[in-house]
């Protein structure tokens, strides 16, 4: 139980309701920032205005998927209101309180370190990848569908990266009956995808892997698929970017060239929020109730 614990959250968007209600259930007192437009109600959640007052008895600073932008602005999708986050208000946070987010940029990570109050990435842990490439692959399926007029089975797919995100995504497509083409750049990657019964390649050699290509899925955040890559692509391939923004492909040589080409970062917020939430949900609560046996007797 989190009886006693102050989550102050504040923006997000369908995931963060998922959030909200474990919280509560758990017992968690919860203060929510940037939800007024949301047209349901928050049962045992309090709706606040972003004051620098409400951070004084904070125990958990609950952020989205992309904490804060460089400039400390924070996404909230259920308000017209613009929220941003200050140096001032981390600096009012209470020592052991812990800072959450899905995935910090420099802004969020100097503020932290500035005050000394500890930051979780939420995304960089293993079991929250692994559990949310689940919708990133359904996700990335279903834009291939929609973006194409071949049917998956048969179709010659290729998947850049053998990560968290990549290896769910080249099994799932293996599953619906496609030809799979696996780019890693390490041998033990190499090995493991030709386990699996996958086709793998080294991706200094992807000039060479992709002249017969239906459907390109990136997941490697550097530029990749180049403009020479895209060159020797067939006109008919569709390249989905997996990838955090600004993704790992040449999207204006792409468009260039009339080819269909999408960065699609954050998928499971998109296609699938509230199972992405309970993910979220079920990490996050079990890290409060451990760091909560470290706090002790607070005044």
């Amino acid at each position: 139980m989190l009886t006693g614990v102050h989550v102050l959250l504040i923006g997000g968007d369908a995931r963060q309701l998922e959030v909200i209600r474990k919280l509560t259930e758990l017992d968690a007192a919860v203060s929510v920032v940037g939800f007024e437009g949301l047209h349901t109600s928050l049962d045992g959640a309090i709706h606040a205005e972003l004051r620098d007052e409400l951070f004084d008895t904070a125990d958990v600073l609950l952020l989205p998927a992309v904490g804060t932008d460089d400039s400390g602005l924070v996404t909230a999708v259920f308000s017209d209101r613009e929220l941003r986050l200050t140096s001032a208000q981390i600096g009012r946070l209470p020592k052991h309180a812990v800072v959450y987010a899905g995935m910090a940029k420099p802004y969020l990570m100097n503020l932290c370190a500035e005050h000394g109050i500890g930051l979780v990435e939420l995304f960089e842990r293993d079991d929250v990848a692994i559990y949310n490439s689940i919708p990133t692959a359904e996700g990335a399926i279903m834009m291939a569908i929609q973006n194409t007029d071949i049917t998956i089975h048969g179709s010659n797919c290729m998947v850049l990266g053998i990560g968290r995100t990549g290896l769910t995504l080249a099994r799932t497509l293996q599953g619906l009956g496609a030809k799979v083409k696996v780019g890693v750049r390490r041998e033990e990657h190499y090995a493991r995808a030709w386990e699996m019964g996958f086709l793998p390649f080294y991706t200094d050699r992807l000039m060479h892997e992709v002249g017969n290509i239906d459907l390109l899925f990136n997941t490697i955040p550097t530029m990749i698929v180049t403009a020479q890559i895209i060159a020797n692509l067939p006109s008919r391939a569709v390249i989905i970017d997996l990838a955090s923004k600004p993704g790992g492909t040449d999207f204006r040589f792409a468009e260039k060239r009339g080819m269909k080409a999408m960065l699609a970062p954050g998928l499971p917020g998109i296609v699938a929020p509230k199972t992405a939430g309970r993910i979220i949900a079920d990490c996050l609560c079990q890290l409060i109730m451990d760091n909560a046996k470290l706090w002790g007797e607070r005044p």
